[in-house]
């Protein structure tokens, strides 16, 4: 009979016995555990779809943010926040979304562009400008294509501030423009809401068209030539200038020690003469004598000729040369020419056969001099 067969007897039950299969390795291993949790049944294939939606929630709720990076959080699309370095958590998609932006990464953007003056001429201007982004939400919704609005925000600022310089400001002096050029720029930057910060601008070149390098380079030459003449002319002026005030002070010092000199000179003779005066009110004899004295004294000091006295003294007569010019005495170095040696003068000759020589008129008495 059939081991199965109903009413019988499974006492003797000959039913081959089901053979359990040793403990499995690797993956078996793993999820033979995971059997007996769902079981085996439909209820199984549910557990495992809830495990699956498990896992997805936490890694779309879980958001790591590295150093370079800025995380905007949107909540139905609306902007809530902006996440800063380091792991976050958000509500799971479609509640929340997040757009990672970097934010430490410095971009660069540079061009040449033909340039009009304000006097007219035209110069080949090069811009380099380099930027980060400093509000990520302004980046992503303050403007469309933020970067395309920087480029036209730079070429529009530098044909402004160039167009009010003239080309000898363009091309020699554009470190100030350099500066107006970056202002412009941030302020429009902030104006349309890009989000963008500009973290350095150069105008490292500026040059002439083709069409018209020769006269350019002409006159830049002749600009040389003019900044290198004025030079010349100052520091010439820096060097005379000083000899000029040193030699005017100079004579202004020597004419001041010469009014001093000529005016302690006349107080020292008008002094003299007033003591001449008393001295003369009180001895009048004496003091015309002594200063006729003194003046024949000082007159035969200063000749030539030489006359032999009685007592063989040597004096000096003023007498005229041969062409009757007076001869004053030359230097010390000069030999002077022989003296012509007159006859002495005696006792008996009259003091009027001397030329030039007289005895002083008898001084007056005083009653003469009341007179």
């Amino acid at each position: 009979m059939a081991w199965n067969t109903p009413g019988s007897d499974n006492s003797g039950d000959n039913r081959p016995s089901r053979q359990r299969k040793p403990p499995g390795r690797g993956l078996d291993a793993l999820i033979e555990p995971l059997r007996g949790l769902f079981g085996n049944g439909g209820g199984g294939i549910l557990r495992w779809v809830a495990l699956l939606i498990g896992l997805w929630l936490l890694f779309n709720c879980f958001v790591l943010v590295t150093e370079q990076e800025r995380g905007v959080v949107l909540r139905f699309g609306q902007f809530s926040r902006v996440l800063q370095p380091g792991p976050h958590f958000k509500a799971p998609w479609p509640i929340e979304s997040v757009t990672k932006i970097n934010a430490t990464q410095s971009k660069a953007y540079s061009e040449t562009m033909p340039v009009l003056t304000r006097d007219g001429n035209m110069v080949n201007v090069e811009i380099n400008v380099q930027y980060r982004i400093e509000s990520p939400y302004k980046y992503l919704f303050g403007s469309r294509a933020p970067d395309d609005v920087l480029k036209q925000a730079a070429q529009s600022a530098v044909r402004e501030q160039i167009g009010r310089s003239d080309l000898d400001t363009v091309l020699g002096a554009r470190s100030l423009l350099t500066t107006q050029v970056r202002q412009r720029l941030q302020g429009s930057l902030k104006d349309y809401e890009t989000g963008l910060t500009v973290t350095e601008l150069n105008l490292p070149n500026a040059r002439p068209p083709d069409d018209v390098k020769d006269a350019f380079d002409e006159a830049q030459r002749a600009n040389a030539d003019k900044t290198t003449s004025i030079n010349q002319a100052q520091a010439y002026a820096k060097q005379i200038v000083p000899e000029a005030r040193g030699d005017a002070q100079r004579i202004r010092t020597t004419a001041e020690g010469y009014k001093t000199s000529v005016v302690a000179r006349a107080q020292g003779d008008a002094t003299r003469f007033s003591l001449l005066v008393d001295q003369y009110k009180n001895a009048p004899d004496v003091t015309r004598k002594r200063l006729w004295l003194d003046t024949v004294q000082d007159v035969l000091s200063q000749n030539r000729k030489i006359v032999g006295g009685d007592s063989r003294q040597m004096i000096y007569v003023p007498m005229s040369d041969r062409g009757g010019v007076p001869v004053t005495p030359g230097p010390v170095s000069v030999p002077l020419a022989q003296p012509e040696l007159l006859s002495p003068v005696t006792a008996t000759d009259s003091l009027s056969t001397v030329p030039n020589v007289g005895r002083p008129p008898r001084p007056k008495t005083r009653d003469e001099v009341m007179r």
